[in-house]
């Protein structure tokens, strides 16, 4: 990955202090002004889901919700691809999340992957996929629980779990049925076809494709965008937004209502209409 300007203009290891850099560290974090790129660090697995890559993508967003710095996150993944989702070689051997019994299995689920998408689903910052590669099986789904998704041309995509004899297990019908409506998503995942970038933007899985290397500017270039708007404003939009999707029309007013009443006692809402009147352009703080 591009070298990036950061905080401490180093690169920062999930897994261990600033001080004590872990080279193994499968989740790293680089800072631009009020942006954070997270990037999935196992590219001799394609980026695969490990246990310890669940702990560190979880602990690092755990940190980086704390961060008043952070506005806006971009999720991306090391090498050639975005990720694949299971370690099939971890599937062949039944190690790691794959071993044992049915019900020993379905509690290593609840307890190890799905960490990640309820940890996004909490997550009040806007993270943005930057779509590198191949996102497949779980690495499609990932890319799904985020915000906003931007792919790289050459970027492939497919639930594929029905190829190998699994199903969505991490939640993924549940958030590409959301994504792209409930026909399109039981086409791709019964028949766990693998689809173009160009595809996956018709059917609305990415709101943008771009040239493989204009991929991280052009993600950069949206963060920043959203970056450089009231923090809190943006993070309740966001909330508004996804609770508002299964209320009634008389919920969803009610939801505004609270939010706004939120949003309008802040200093930067004040801000935000002096820099209009005085044409100048505003400078938000986070309060």
């Amino acid at each position: 990955m591009t070298k990036l300007s950061t905080q401490s203009d180093q690169t920062h290891h999930a897994s261990k202090s600033d001080n004590m850099p872990d080279e193994t560290a499968e989740v790293l974090v680089d800072y631009q002004g009020h942006i954070a790129i997270v990037t999935l660090n196992r590219p001799q697995a394609r980026n695969a889901y490990s246990s310890l890559m669940i702990r560190q993508i979880v602990s690092t967003l755990d940190e980086l919700e704390l961060n008043p710095e952070v506005r806006v996150l971009i999720l991306t993944g090391a090498g050639s691809a975005f990720s694949a989702g299971g370690d099939l070689k971890l599937m062949r051997d039944k190690e790691g999340m794959f071993q044992g019994e049915a019900l020993e299995l379905r509690s290593r689920y609840m307890q190890e992957i799905h960490q990640v998408p309820r940890r996004l689903a909490r997550f009040s910052k806007p993270v943005i996929a930057a779509i590198n590669g191949a996102a497949i099986g779980a690495g499609l789904d990932l890319s799904l629980m985020c915000d906003l998704r931007i792919s790289a041309q050459s970027a492939k995509f497919g639930s594929t779990f029905v190829k190998v004899g699994l199903i969505p297990g991490d939640g993924g019908t549940y958030y590409l049925t959301r994504v792209i409506g409930l026909a399109k998503a039981i086409e791709l995942t019964l028949t766990g076809r693998v689809i173009s970038s160009q595809e996956a933007f018709n059917m609305g899985i990415i709101s943008r494709v771009v040239a493989d290397e204009q991929l991280m500017e052009s993600a950069l270039e949206l963060a920043q965008e959203i970056a450089q708007n009231a923090p809190i404003a943006v993070q309740l939009t966001k909330a508004a937004a996804y609770q508002s999707l299964n209320a009634s029309p008389e919920g969803a007013l009610q939801i505004a209502a609270g939010f706004q009443g939120i949003a309008q006692n802040t200093s930067d809402h004040l801000e935000g209409v002096q820099a209009i009147l005085e044409r100048r352009a505003p400078k938000f703080t986070g309060q």
